[in-house]
């Protein structure tokens, strides 16, 4: 993404702003937006150290930004305004505060400066974080409507273990907004308007899809599991699987407890002598008599030759595993045309 700049100091403009003000209403405004530090405070935590009420500080900040507002140096600093008004607008209109801010600056008190002075413009709109959405700056509400609703309809269109390419899940959103998804401008702001949302998230891996699914919200050794072999595309052995999690995610995974990790979840098929493939891939769970039973019970009676090809095709193991269990089983018999039915 190309980096948004602002050409006016933070720093010197907020010095600017202040230094008309009573002691202790720069001391509480400095305070409660981590102006000189990177923690903001409470209005509790101020009105202790000054020994008043928690509403009374609420009084005095209240009070303070209108008396800069009203003030020759804040008019003084209309170009800081229009340059952050700019900066919103070119990083695409409604934005995730706290990426915005970092897109800015990587210094966390000029990020708070910079914040600061979003709240004194009259052109920024601050939304507030809800169950949907995080903290979000725009200078377009109608645009962040659209976007607030084309993300709703985005999110519950997804299924729980969907997974897209962040692409993918751009180009999505770019249609239910009406916009030309070929436009490199309108694609790059997509991924921004992606960030706001609560209900999305995107793994280690780079996949998109909801923020609480196991598959991007990691939880343990089967959630690595699931996107190693994902991202592999075909059975791996539960020691190659253990190694890619090391590999892939700096995260520790003993081979022994990978193995009772999968064994025990319906994302995973054993599929030969410690190869593992995803039923999502039409891998049905069992041992070889069970996946013989579910082809039947599918497709009708079968040949000999037909079930062993199709088990084959599901299963690791050797024709001879195959046919001992079909030909030796009390769970299958011959049919008078010669194929196999289930008892």
């Amino acid at each position: 993404m190309a980096k948004i700049m602002i050409n006016f100091k933070p720093k010197d403009a907020l010095k600017t702003l202040l230094s008309g003000l009573p002691e202790r209403s720069q001391d509480i405004i400095r305070r409660r937006y981590g102006l000189n530090e990177s923690d903001a405070l409470t209005l509790e935590a101020i009105g202790q150290s000054y020994g008043i009420t928690r509403e009374r500080v609420r009084q005095i900040e209240e009070a303070t930004l209108k008396l800069i507002k009203k003030s020759d140096a804040f008019a003084g600093l209309e170009h800081a305004f229009e340059e952050l008004k700019t900066a919103l607008e070119d990083y695409g209109g409604i934005a995730h505060e706290a990426d915005f801010l970092r897109h800015l600056h990587e210094h966390p008190v000029t990020q708070n400066q910079i914040n600061f002075f979003l709240v004194l413009g009259d052109h920024f709109t601050k939304l507030k974080e809800d169950d949907d959405f995080h903290h979000r700056w725009t200078v377009n509400t109608d645009l962040a409507n659209r976007v607030h609703g084309a993300i709703n309809k985005l999110v519950k269109e997804l299924s729980e273990d969907e997974l897209l390419a962040e692409e993918e899940l751009i180009s999505r959103l770019i249609k239910k907004l009406e916009a030309d998804h070929k436009d490199e401008l309108v694609r790059e702001r997509g991924k921004r308007w992606l960030l706001i949302s609560k209900r999305l998230g995107v793994n280690p891996v780079g996949e998109w899809g909801l923020a609480h699914s196991p598959n991007i919200k990691l939880r343990g050794i089967r959630d690595y599991a699931f996107l190693v072999l994902r991202r592999h595309g075909s059975p791996l052995h539960f020691t190659e699987v253990a190694k890619a999690i090391e590999n892939t995610f700096k995260h520790r995974a003993n081979p022994a407890t990978c193995h009772n990790e999968l064994i025990k979840d319906g994302r995973f098929v054993l599929v030969g002598r410690g190869l593992y493939a995803l039923t999502e891939w039409g891998y049905s769970r069992g041992v070889v008599r069970d996946v013989i039973r579910a082809m039947i019970e599918k497709h009708g009676p079968l040949s000999e030759q037909e079930i062993l090809d199709r088990v084959l095709k599901e299963r690791y193991v050797k024709e001879n595993t195959v046919l001992v269990n079909l030909r030796n089983s009390p769970n299958f018999k011959k049919d008078s045309s010669g194929k196999y039915t289930a008892n």
